[in-house]
């Protein structure tokens, strides 16, 4: 007969090693707030909840540990784990849905008699989290494993990071308040946490009597500490220069309490943040927070790369612990942090090597001064002791020829964006600059706006086609719209791989891949940011995609380009068709009756389908057809609103490039255009809509004038298909006639044609086809 005390004794025999550094209660809890929350989490579903094990640390308040156990393997968990009683998985879950209204609490379910034949799972629900998630493996670890491992799990992050942003607002506020000007405010943060890593500095500045000399106390134990580090002459001197406006500010040198209790917060909130997330890039991002919420964009001067792609970027270099990584626009050293990171991870605990990779194998560049303050405090924080961070230009000879003694392998930049297209510097003038540097056969990556690598005429061409003469294009990988959302800046972009020095092959294939979608999701207050926690799988994916050269319809593709074409995926991918189903056909069934109805050119919508045949829909043997070969692409005549209302109210539409209404913004009794086509929208997304009717149209509307005998059916099936290209289009690259000349789509095909009677058929089957 199962005897469940032995599991128990298990349990206790492997915690009781650790008792020097928790507490372990057993049914019942001393704590008030954790006996509270029990109160009603019987599994029997009423009355208090007595697990097994509740297990507290004594240097951690945050993290409850609560264990089940039963004597029964088969007994571990159930198939909808609402057996609580009965199952060891089910109630300990049950706990940890009362307990992590207050705690961080790991769930730990065990069942077996013995060690041989024992089994163990683990769940981590965070306060206030919707769900647990499963952690750890299926063994009992160390207290101290459990401890760390929660602090530095991934969910642990997203918690501590939303934290640090809900304080990075208030803090923001709080400076805002206080006059410090934006362009200072990261400058503040970092003096302080330079500070804050002297032990004198943290046990002493609270005894400062006076705002002036607390200010001066911070300054000077930074140039020293910076000095301590071999931070020396002129890099010391600029960095003095940077940090010495705290002196001088009128808040923060003259007001009591305001520079103390700012040292504290940021101690409380910022530096246990660093300490926890060790290889983050907390400046760069109180940087972006900062932008977010400031006035201007141009304030502070620069777009930083959001940290999980500075991180992405370490992956796909496959950086290692002997890799020399160099960034020619280092900003606030986030690409180098991202990359250290990789660096000492693969180091293995070598701590020697780890010194070396901190003092000698990571190199910056950074020409605006305030921000190459940010960038060498950054490495300090992050405990580089010998920065190798240059205040310059990265075009200078010199500052080129100190970089090249150094033979990087790696490099990493995010250009300046060209505001001034005349006299701004062009982003491959940089990536090339970068290139130059890296040894033989080193990686380059490089995040540009998309429309550098579209050029296909002009200086960018001309930097395209040298880049191809002297180096490898690996790979060019499109990015998410919104990217780079809480630096408020809209551009589209993409990455660039390159091999240096080594020229690009004839026949070489380049890896392009659709990389659009990254799990991020927008906020109010945290902005752009990972809220579901899919960003890893969703990065491993897009990695072995890269390492491999996997080709996917709809999301990869390798391609042999040269200079005169376009570098992105979106020109050459080969369209899924496999997630087309009937419900796309339907919805734009129902988006054109619904057009019909709001505009009183049909009295009501029915469900019904024109036919009663049941026709199913099989992509596989579709063909793909060339859309020039179908339509003939022309534009349309561009009339101006303004225009129209002098003609009056009519029957005409007036089709313009929203992708509402069927493009429609009125009615009118004026036209330019026959009837019986499809529109396309070219200002940007491709938005394509059957227009029934003659039209007037607004600037950037695209016809497709069919050359087969087309009826509103076969239309709306076309029209279909033709939305199913929009992901192609994007503000970085617009659909344009010539772009849809050179596109393709797979349609049901008869002796090699496209089957229009099938199109019709189809169509008539569907819902809301009756209502056309």
């Amino acid at each position: 007969m199962a005897n469940e005390s032995k599991t128990v004794g298990i349990v206790r025999s492997h915690f009781e090693q650790y008792s020097q550094t928790i507490k372990i209660e057993e049914q019942a809890s001393d704590s008030v707030k954790i006996d509270k929350l029990l109160k009603n989490a019987s599994k029997k579903g009423l009355g208090k909840g007595r697990p097994d094990f509740i297990i507290t640390f004594n240097k951690n308040t945050d993290l409850l540990i609560i264990i089940e156990c039963k004597a029964d393997i088969t007994k571990h968990e159930s198939l909808n784990r609402n057996n609580y009683d009965d199952f060891a998985i089910d109630g300990v879950l049950l706990y940890a849905s009362f307990l992590h209204k207050e705690f961080d609490v790991l769930a730990i379910a065990v069942s077996g008699e013995s060690i041989q034949n024992i089994r163990i799972s683990h769940f981590l629900h965070l306060k206030s989290e919707r769900k647990p998630t499963i952690i750890f493996g299926d063994k009992l670890l160390p207290a101290s494993n459990y401890l760390d491992g929660y602090l530095k799990s991934p969910e642990k992050f997203r918690q501590d990071y939303n934290k640090l942003l809900e304080f990075t607002k208030t803090l923001n506020e709080k400076l805002h308040t206080n006059k410090i000007l934006e362009s200072q405010r990261s400058l503040l943060i970092s003096c302080i946490l330079i500070a804050l890593e002297d032990e004198a500095f943290k046990i002493s500045y609270v005894k400062k009597t006076t705002p002036k000399s607390l200010a001066d106390f911070l300054t000077s134990t930074v140039s020293e500490k910076l000095e301590e580090s071999n931070i020396l002459g002129k890099k010391l001197e600029n960095l003095n220069t940077q940090f010495s406006f705290i002196k001088t500010d009128t808040s923060l040198s003259t007001k009591e309490n305001i520079l103390s209790e700012l040292i504290q917060e940021i101690d409380d909130n910022i530096n246990q943040f660093i300490k926890t997330h060790e290889f983050f890039d907390v400046l760069g991002q109180l940087y972006i927070e900062f932008l977010r919420y400031a006035n201007s964009d141009k304030g502070l001067g620069i777009v930083l790369t959001p940290p999980h792609i500075t991180e992405l970027f370490a992956e796909l270099a496959q950086v290692n612990k002997n890799s020399i990584v160099y960034d020619n626009c280092t900003g606030t050293g986030g690409f180098l942090i991202s990359a250290m990171k990789h660096m000492i991870e693969n180091a293995k605990g070598d701590k020697i090597k780890e010194a070396e990779i901190k003092s000698s194998q990571l190199i910056g560049v950074e020409y605006q001064s305030h921000i190459f303050a940010l960038a060498v405090s950054n490495m300090y924080i992050h405990q580089d002791g010998k920065t190798n961070i240059i205040n310059g230009s990265c075009f200078d000879l010199a500052i080129i020829n100190e970089v090249k003694a150094k033979k990087p392998t790696v490099g990493f930049l995010n250009p300046p964006y060209k505001g001034d297209k005349k006299n701004d510097t062009d982003e491959f003038e940089f990536i090339l600059n970068n290139l130059e540097c890296l040894v033989d056969g080193g990686t380059c990556i490089a995040i540009v706006p998309m429309q550098c690598a579209l050029a296909t005429k002009g200086k960018v061409f001309e930097l395209k086609k040298y880049l191809l003469s002297k180096h490898t294009l690996e790979a060019v990988l499109s990015m998410p719209d919104e990217l780079f959302f809480n630096s408020k800046v809209g551009v589209v972009s993409c990455l660039i791989i390159l091999t240096a020095h080594k020229s690009h092959p004839k026949n070489k294939e380049t890896f392009f891949g659709y990389f659009k979608e990254d799990g991020f999701e927008k906020r109010k207050v945290s902005g752009r940011i990972d809220a579901y926690g899919n960003w890893a799988s969703i990065k491993e994916k897009w990695i072995s995609s890269y390492i491999n050269r996997k080709s996917k319809d709809g999301f990869s593709i390798n391609r042999i380009v040269n200079a005169l074409d376009e570098w992105s995926a979106e020109a050459y991918m080969t369209t899924n068709y496999s997630i087309l189903t009937s419900e796309n056909f339907v919805i734009t069934l129902l988006n054109y009756s619904t057009f019909l109805l709001s505009n009183r050119l049909t009295n009501q919508i029915k469900l019904d389908s024109y036919s009663n045949e049941n026709i199913t829909l099989n992509t596989e043997n579709w063909e793909s057809f060339e859309i020039n070969v179908l339509f003939n692409i022309t534009g349309s005549k561009t009339t101006q609103l303004i225009d129209l209302i002098e003609f009056g109210i009519g029957k005409f539409p007036y089709v313009t490039t929203q992708a509402t209404n069927n493009g429609v913004d009125g009615f009118f009794d004026f036209y330019t255009e026959e009837g019986n086509i499809l529109t396309v929208d070219s200002a940007v997304l491709g938005y394509c809509a059957y227009q029934p009717f003659d039209f007037s149209a607004s600037d950037h509307v695209e016809k497709l004038i069919p050359k087969f005998k087309m009826n509103k059916f076969i239309a709306l099936f076309l029209v279909t298909i033709m939305n199913l290209e929009r992901y192609r289009y994007n503000y970085g690259r617009k659909c344009s006639q010539a772009r849809m000349n050179k596109i393709s789509i797979k349609l049901p095909s008869k002796d090699q044609k496209p089957d229009f009677n099938f199109m019709e058929v189809y169509i008539k089957s569907l819902p809301y086809s009756g209502s056309i």
